[in-house]
């Protein structure tokens, strides 16, 4: 089988196309075609060695996000059929439950091989059946991106009338604007592009602030919501981090999920205390999470935002470079 994978040395001229040998089933297992792919911040980092010997060792197989078809079944697998459409787990072994140590030694895509293969051995208990109405492309966005918005919006308790910021406009982002909207949220987005802006208007944010016109964007979240956000979708990290505290009200909640604009900050730890706001580390979500998540999918008819762009199989070093560019708008995916 043909797959991406990063050989030699670490970095983005490294990914090279390779072949390995076809796999099989065993007990327990499922055989997936794999038909598309999506790119996450994360893929980037894992070039750069960025998370150390979490990032794997050479070769390495790219992209964790996946959704193909089941093409045979190993002994004693009953949850699946032939010809489904499914996603492998982002962290294999995660069912339910909190997070722990283990489940982050076998993240996809570093350390463990990823999903830029075209078959790939699966255990059942990691797979999770897409939405029966989206493609594998738009199921291919799911197990990163959804459902870490998803165990935010969630994990915040987001209910009708509350006040949700998000940041940016990529894959997580943009799938928070949608979640809380199901659960009757108002939603206020940013961007510094205003093209941007207005498409996110069209998908139902209830306001837009340009933080390039507006670098104290606080401000306009404080005139929009007096009180404050209920919950701001945390993504920039270090620079943007204490915007976000100004814009939270009093016993609100920062869900911090990205760390694109530093990961190291100072915190005014008095305004935390005085007026108890709740930081919230978000990483991915359990097989139990992407489920229910699922279930709110098949209830809403909800569709991914999707580049415009839709890379191949063999673009996945170019795929990867266009996510650091920050030029795209929802999910950067590749269709084998």
């Amino acid at each position: 089988m043909r797959v991406m994978e990063l050989a030699g040395d670490w970095g983005l001229d490294h990914i090279r196309l390779g072949n390995r040998p076809d796999p099989a089933p065993g007990p327990g297992e499922v055989l997936v075609r794999l038909a598309a792919a999506s790119v996450n911040y994360r893929d980037a980092v894992v070039l750069r060695r960025g998370y150390g010997r979490l990032s794997g060792t050479l070769p390495l197989i790219v992209l964790s996000d996946g959704a193909g078809r089941v093409e045979a079944l190993g002994a004693g697998v009953s949850r699946f059929a032939p010809g489904d459409l499914v996603c492998p787990i982002i962290m294999p072994g995660w069912h339910a439950g909190p997070l722990r140590q283990q489940h982050r030694e076998a993240l996809l895509g570093g350390p463990r091989d990823g999903v830029a293969r075209e078959l790939m051995v699966v255990a059942a208990d990691d797979l999770v059946r897409a939405p029966s109405y989206m493609t594998p492309v738009e199921a291919a966005t799911l197990p990163c991106a959804a459902v870490t918005a998803w165990s935010a919006i969630v994990g915040a308790g987001v209910k009708p009338g509350d006040v949700v910021v998000t940041q940016g406009t990529g894959g997580v982002s943009l799938f928070a604007l949608q979640f809380a909207r199901m659960l009757g949220a108002e939603t206020i987005i940013m961007s510094g592009s205003p093209e941007k802006l207005a498409r996110a208007k069209a998908m139902g944010a209830s306001h837009g602030i340009d933080y390039r016109a507006q670098p104290e964007w606080s401000r306009e979240v404080r005139r929009l919501a007096p009180e404050g956000a209920d919950l701001v979708i945390e993504v920039g990290g270090a620079g943007t981090l204490a915007q976000s505290l100004r814009a939270v009200r009093a016993g609100g909640t920062v869900a911090l999920i990205g760390v694109l604009a530093g990961a190291t900050a100072e915190l005014d730890l008095g305004r935390i205390v005085t007026q108890g706001v709740r930081l919230l580390g978000v990483t991915l979500g359990s097989r139990a999470s992407f489920e229910e998540m699922v279930r709110a999918l098949e209830l809403h008819r909800a569709r991914p935002a999707i580049d415009d762009h839709l890379w191949r199989f063999e673009e996945a070093r170019e795929a990867i470079s266009a996510i650091e560019s920050g030029r795209h708008f929802g999910k950067i995916c590749l269709s084998f």
